[in-house]
C-alpha cells in the first residue's frame, strides 16, 4: 500500500506544481528543500516527513487536506 499512496500524493503534488506554471525547482526554492527531493516525492519514492509536506504545502500556497484528501482511500 505505501507505494500507490506516494505515488498518488506525488500525482497530485505534481499537478499542483504544473497549475502554477512552476519548475520542480522553483517549486524547491520556495519550499526550501532540494529540488532532487521534490522529483523524488513526484515519482513516488520519497516518503517524505510531515513536516516536510508542510513547506510543499505552504509553498503551493495549500494546506496538507487538500493534497491528500482520501489519501489511503477509505475500505468499507
Amino acid at each position: 500500500m505505501n507505494h500507490s499512496v506516494l505515488k498518488s500524493l506525488g500525482q497530485r503534488l505534481r499537478e499542483r506544481r504544473a497549475s502554477l506554471g512552476w519548475t520542480q525547482e522553483e517549486l524547491a526554492d520556495r519550499a526550501e528543500i532540494d529540488r532532487s527531493y521534490v522529483g523524488g516525492v513526484e515519482r513516488g519514492i520519497r516518503n517524505l516527513t510531515f513536516t516536510v509536506l508542510c513547506q510543499l504545502c505552504d509553498a503551493l500556497g495549500c494546506d496538507v487536506a487538500e493534497l491528500t484528501h482520501g489519501i489511503p482511500k477509505v475500505r468499507s
